[in-house]
């Protein structure tokens, strides 16, 4: 079989096989990205690769993983918009910043004790990637409980947007701080300093955007754009060639380009570049993304993945489980813990820590990006990548026994179904349950 055939079959298996294992599970009440994942894992080494040739991945397909990472990495960035960050609130900012920082800094101590022979760097980043909430997962099993526009959901959401905002930028200044060529508090400041540069630049476009806008130029230019342009979905052609520079730009400047896709998001928002014109650009990005990058992606991790190394020795497969008890402690105490101390029902907080200890497409972004940086080998992407995959599956397990569902029906528009993409709920419209400091 020569090499393009090959590609095509490994492709075809690829991606045939998570979309379906995705609809399973989806049924099943999991998230689809267990099944694509579980995919990878059955076609790779762990099983079947040695027999199918997929034992590691071609060019080709590294090509079209760093594709489909960008992807994801905007899928995420898009749920980030400056006017929801404002609506954000005290409560959901706590919740957010909480959920990254303790189980950041107590998980590096962890990840330490239980594999003392990493680096200092590939702890700290074993340790972040443990610390991040899966924002997509978490909308999900809100719309599976029924509570997606509910007070509580919005809370939640708004508090893993938080998670993930410091996660991205605390892992661009660990980039930093990894490089070996300047001291490590020098690198941070430098970090630190860039990410805020890339930020403000980014906002600089956003709120030009809006302000031409808000003075009708901007609508006067894309009604003339509309009948001049001859090329079909010129908004979504637009929309990567901005995602694309940032990317760039951020890989200008010292930046990964995570930082750059993940924030292109802020320029793409219903108030910058109109209602119309979103929904327009978001339908066709969505049919992209989870119709062919998000399979692909979560496949091609799985693929990666070789779990016979967590099953080398009794130790060793303690050792991982150690770590995936404290990862999934870690985040169900701290929900838990910030829920109740705002007000929320003990009931509700402790439905809340379950939610939010779910894992998913970033973390998984960024251990492709420090594998292809030599900071992961195999192992330690197997170990992160499994972390992920057994938090996802206890989640709604261990919240459904705690949330109550609201009476209504169950059945609800994409847009609701993934909030991430649309435009922020305000905090003011949802009054199925009163946030803690109303009442």
């Amino acid at each position: 079989m020569d090499a393009t055939t090959q590609f095509i079959v490994t492709l075809f298996l690829l991606i045939a096989c998570a979309v379906v294992a995705g609809e399973l599970v989806s049924r099943l009440g999991q998230s689809a990205l267990v099944g694509q994942l579980a995919v990878g894992v059955v076609l790779g080494p762990t099983l079947l690769g040695p027999y199918l040739g997929l034992s590691s991945i071609s060019s080709e397909l590294s090509g079209l993983e760093i594709l489909a990472t960008f992807f994801v990495l905007m899928t995420a960035g898009l749920a980030v918009t400056p006017d929801q960050i404002a609506a954000t609130g005290v409560s959901a900012g706590l919740l957010g910043v909480a959920l990254f920082v303790l189980p950041f800094l107590t998980g590096a101590a962890v990840v330490r004790l239980l594999y003392p022979s990493l680096g200092w760097a590939t702890t700290l980043f074993v340790a972040l990637t443990i610390s991040i909430t899966a924002l997509p997962v978490l909308g999900i099993m809100l719309h599976e409980f029924r509570l997606l526009q509910s007070r509580f959901g919005t809370y939640l959401l708004n508090g893993a947007l938080v998670n993930e905002l410091a996660a991205v930028t605390a892992f661009s200044v660990l980039l930093r701080v990894a490089d070996q060529s300047t001291l490590p508090w020098l690198s941070a400041a430098i970090g630190a300093v860039t990410v805020g540069v890339f930020l403000c630049s980014i906002l600089a476009v956003h709120y030009s955007l809006r302000a031409l806008r808000q003075l009708r130029i901007w609508d006067r230019w894309v009604t003339r754009v509309r009948f001049e342009w001859h090329s079909r979905e010129a908004g979504f052609a637009i929309l990567m060639v901005g995602a694309l520079a940032a990317a760039l730009y951020s890989q200008a400047i010292g930046l990964t380009f995570v930082v750059g896709a993940f924030y292109a998001g802020l320029l793409v928002t219903p108030e910058s570049v109109g209602v119309r014109e979103h929904r327009e650009i978001t339908r066709v990005f969505d049919a992209v993304t989870w119709g062919f990058f998000i399979p692909l992606f979560f496949a091609l991790v799985g693929l990666q993945m070789d779990l016979r190394l967590l099953v080398t020795s009794p130790a060793v497969l303690a050792t991982f489980a150690a770590l995936c008890a404290f990862a999934y402690a870690s985040k169900v105490a701290v929900g838990a813990g910030v829920s109740r101390s705002l007000g929320w029902p003990a009931r509700d907080a402790v439905g809340a820590g379950f939610l939010v200890a779910s894992r998913g497409a970033v973390e998984l972004a960024m251990a492709i990006i420090l594998v292809s940086l030599g900071l992961f080998d195999t192992r330690t992407f197997t170990v992160v990548a499994g972390v992920g995959l057994v938090t996802t599956l206890l989640s709604p397990i261990g919240a459904r026994r705690f949330l109550r569902q609201p009476a209504g029906p169950a059945g609800a528009e994409p847009e609701q179904v993934r909030p991430w993409i649309a435009s922020s709920v305000p905090l003011s419209t949802v009054a199925e349950r009163p946030l803690p400091e109303e009442r």
